[in-house]
């Protein structure tokens, strides 16, 4: 039972789902309004969600014991910002549906494991740094509006993490919210008392719904949330088999598409807070860490509105900059780990600027380019390795 009650386990847990729910909740929200969903509905999204990704990050991290975490698609909501007008809610349920079938029949397939295998690990690794790149960025440019706020934060993660490793980002969260609390600026004003109550929602298929909205989203979740998942785990030592995992998020979105669970997917940023070595000193133990994650999944979706309105009473700084400090050790890894070896270098270094930079095209987010721009470059370079070879022979 000590196992489950360790400090930085329950902090790192909790700092994955802060950073989670207040860096894309208010996207989930647009979504669902987009959708045309009632107050209701809106919060029967929030606890198909919230219910969805503790039941996967649970199960998943207990059988694999590896600290395996899930999250709804936040590409994908942006997505549906965008896309669901002119659309009803049954017919955007029936998209959801058809995406969450595509993802598990990918899973249940095998493919999956078939592309993990050609990429290399230092690409993967490269995609994973431009992933959380932006994310430590914030960090700094936080400062502009609360230079002491998080300047005290980054000296505190700076000290801390040299005597106390293990309790670094929950003693730095913690001064955060009282130097806010200090500045006065924490509103407390949004937060409201409300829990959730699932309402079903009969879906509807129209091949205008399944085109726009349902194929697009399998794209979105697939390339920009499920491949930088992978590379999380394998940027940080862990290879449990990815086709179940996959499979396990299409199922369970296949059962709470009705309710709300548009998309499931593997996390990656928030993921890799649970995988450092802040979470625990032990990488065999951080699993328990990703559960906890779970369990907070789990209250949240059961409050429905009521905790995200909390987590949305802190100021976007801190926010950002807790982000940031949780992510630096990972994105440090990620990019030693890609540019270790000079053969390989050049594909690596150009997955990262293109991940890095945020490019959106035809929909889809940086992370796809970048890997699909780096394993050309990886491939050609070796088809003129082979040639230079056969022709100097």
């Amino acid at each position: 039972m000590r196992e489950w009650f360790v400090v930085s386990r329950i902090s790192a847990g909790f700092v994955a789902v802060l950073v989670g729910y207040t860096s894309s909740a208010v996207i989930i929200f647009q979504a669902a309004a987009a959708a045309g969903a009632s107050e209701q509905q809106i919060s029967s999204w929030m606890w198909a969600l919230g219910v969805g990704m503790a039941i996967s990050s649970i199960g998943l991290s207990w059988y694999n014991k590896k600290p395996i975490l899930t999250a709804w698609s936040t590409p994908g909501a942006a997505l549906l910002v965008t896309s669901l007008a002119g659309l009803t809610i049954n017919q955007a349920v029936g998209a959801f549906l058809f995406s969450s079938l595509l993802i598990t029949l990918c899973g249940l397939s095998g493919l999956i494991d078939k592309l993990i295998r050609w990429i290399p690990q230092s690409i993967a690794s490269a995609m994973l740094a431009g992933v959380l790149l932006q994310f430590s960025l914030q960090l700094f440019k936080a400062m502009e509006t609360q230079f002491l706020l998080v300047g005290l934060m980054l000296l505190c993660y700076l000290i801390v993490r040299h005597l106390a490793a293990r309790y670094v980002m929950l003693v730095t969260l913690l001064l955060g919210c009282c130097i806010a609390y200090y500045l006065g600026i924490l509103d407390w004003s949004t937060v409201n008392v409300q829990l959730a109550r699932p309402e079903w929602v009969s879906p509807a298929f129209s091949w205008q719904a399944i085109i726009g909205v349902g194929l697009p989203l399998f794209i979105v979740t697939m390339a920009s949330q499920n491949m930088p998942g992978i590379a999380a785990l394998h940027g940080n030592g862990y290879r449990p088999a990815i086709s179940p995992l996959i499979t396990c998020t299409g199922l369970v979105g296949l059962l709470l598409a009705p309710f709300g669970g548009y998309a499931f997917n593997l996390a990656a940023i928030t993921a890799a807070i649970c995988m450092g070595k802040e979470a625990d000193a032990d990488p065999t133990k951080r699993y328990y860490a990703a559960m906890w994650a779970g369990i907070f999944y789990l209250l949240i979706g059961l409050a429905g509105a009521t905790v995200v309105s909390v987590f949305a009473s802190f100021p976007q700084e801190l926010v950002m900059a807790i982000a940031g400090l949780a992510l630096m050790n990972t994105i440090a890894n990620s990019l030693a780990g890609s540019l270790a070896q000079p053969k390989g270098r050049e594909a690596a270094i150009i997955t990262f600027l293109v991940t890095a930079s945020s490019v959106n095209l035809f929909g889809i987010a940086s992370a796809f380019w970048g890997l699909s721009i780096g394993l050309l470059v990886h491939y050609l370079a070796q088809a003129l390795s082979r040639q230079n070879s056969l022709g100097d022979s």
